[in-house]
């Protein structure tokens, strides 16, 4: 959700105030940023209630966010809506938001829709950007790559991470335009370079293919690391892989199943089913028949055939009380969410 802080600063002194109006505006903003949220409240309440948009945004996102008010979504859409109403951008975005996900308000799309675009026709990034995903994915609208690439581009243009990555993937498949790898890459380094793990995980997946540019193994373990350390689990895996097969980086099979285990710990069933080999070979990991059963068991039930396979062929090598044991620790290992698999 849209955070509030000195966003609508720039907006305030271009509007009809009263000198004290703003100055108690001024002094809401001074304390909601040292954290002070009961003066804050002090003194928006009485200028939202005289109709001023931007307190009346600022109260919905405090109520939003139970911030000095315990938290109430349908008084969040009540203040967002009168601001909204008024022309004020970030209330509109907010107010989309709202109805996007159904919060103090019934779940609607064609009206986070119509919210959205009010935004995002004064130049809100954040909105286009969410304009842009709705026909990027026919939410609300008829799918439209087209005019998902036109909102996208609004806003990545202004800076906005996201927009910049989904619009590298329009180029990667080539919809809203043609397919230009090269131009993928120059979308998805902008966001990768602004930390958005996604983009990351993609710039290093087109270097480790070579797709559009030259393979470069070392250029796709440093953006598979960066995103890997932000707990993105593909990269997570991918990192494993090439830990496993020595591209990029000296073979290493320790530091392999370090990667697969995070990976798997999310759920990353490819991940599983490569500790399951692991452990069944000692490849990285000290050798256990039990320990490779309850991944493999944990793999396939998350679709992975061949660890079924595998887990079939190793239940010939192990006894009766071990295949429990491995078992139960499966049943734990998903009813977790992942968090307890294992000894």
């Amino acid at each position: 959700m849209f955070t509030p802080t000195r966003l609508a600063l720039a907006t305030v002194l271009s509007l009809a105030f009263t000198p004290l109006a703003a100055q108690d505006l001024l002094k809401g903003f001074a304390a909601y940023d040292t954290g002070d949220y009961v003066t804050a409240l002090q003194e928006w309440t009485p200028l939202a209630d005289q109709g001023d948009a931007d307190a009346q945004f600022m109260l919905g996102a405090m109520y939003a966010l139970g911030q000095g008010v315990p938290r109430d979504d349908a008084e969040a859409v009540r203040w967002y809506r009168l601001a909204a109403e008024q022309g004020n951008a970030p209330a509109q975005f907010n107010l989309g938001i709202m109805y996007r996900i159904g919060e103090g308000v019934p779940q609607d799309d064609a009206e986070a829709l119509k919210w959205y675009r009010l935004a995002a026709e004064q130049g809100n990034a954040r909105a286009q950007s969410d304009l842009g995903l709705m026909y990027d994915l026919g939410q609300g609208v008829p799918r439209d790559y087209a005019e998902a690439v036109k909102w996208y581009r609004l806003a990545a243009e202004q800076g906005n991470a996201l927009a910049q990555s989904n619009l590298g993937l329009m180029y990667y498949l080539g919809q809203g335009v043609p397919r230009d790898y090269a131009e993928a890459v120059r979308w998805y380094r902008l966001a990768a370079e602004q930390g958005l793990a996604d983009a990351q995980f993609m710039l290093g997946a087109i270097y480790y293919e070579g797709q559009g540019i030259p393979q470069d193994y070392a250029e796709a373990m440093k953006w598979y690391r960066l995103a890997a350390e932000q707990g993105h689990a593909s990269a997570q895996y991918q990192l494993g892989s090439m830990y496993n097969q020595g591209n990029g980086v000296p073979q290493d099979d320790a530091e392999s199943a370090k990667w697969y285990r995070l990976a798997a710990e999310q759920g990353n069933s490819y991940a599983q089913n490569q500790l399951g080999l692991m452990y069944d070979y000692g490849v990285g990991v000290l050798q256990d028949n039990v320990m490779a059963h309850m991944w493999y068991n944990v793999a396939s039930a998350n679709g992975r055939d061949t660890a079924g396979e595998k887990r079939g062929e190793l239940v010939g090598e192990m006894t009766p009380a071990d295949i429990s044991t491995a078992q139960a620790m499966a049943r734990e290992c998903m009813s977790s969410g992942y968090e307890k698999c294992g000894y």
